[in-house]
């Protein structure tokens, strides 16, 4: 059973400095939908681009000859205030659990200079054999990197 993460800010957000780790991403024009704000499948492409832009740069992971992939389990958003084109995000990412193949990230999506995230997430990898695509333990550089994101801020820490 996990504990809950710690939640610093007013509307039960957890502040800039629960997240080790910063991407900056910019929102486009396409992320917008008709009401003027970005549309919330575009927050989930946000995570993926955090997430993978981590495992690639900090661990190593070969996206599309490596012996590993990372499968999504499952993964959650939840919104505080609206993102819009063209803003500036600076996505944080932290490492909530690191289990045996599998590890639950934490992402905070703040607007550029502002305390408080726009929205939070979750998001489950598995990680898989490429060929088999049964469960295969991270190793090496990749599990280094992930170990880096575990902070007393996780759920699991």
């Amino acid at each position: 059973m996990s504990t809950p993460t710690p939640r610093n800010n007013p509307d039960g957000s957890a502040p800039r400095a629960a997240y080790p780790h910063f991407e900056r991403i910019t929102t486009r024009w396409k992320d917008n939908d008709v009401y003027g704000h970005v549309n919330n499948v575009e927050y989930y492409s946000y995570f993926d681009t955090v997430i993978n832009h981590y495992l690639i740069t900090a661990g190593g992971l070969d996206i599309h000859r490596g012996k590993l992939m990372g499968l999504c389990a499952e993964s959650s958003c939840r919104y505080y205030d609206s993102l819009v084109f063209p803003d500036a995000i600076d996505a944080g990412l932290r490492v909530a659990h690191l289990g045996a193949s599998s590890v639950r990230y934490e992402i905070g999506l703040f607007r550029e200079g502002r305390k408080t995230p726009a929205a939070e997430g979750w998001f489950v990898h598995v990680f898989v054999d490429r060929v088999t695509r049964r469960p295969s333990p991270p190793g090496g550089q990749l599990r280094e990197a992930l170990e880096r994101l575990v902070t007393a801020y996780g759920a699991h820490a």
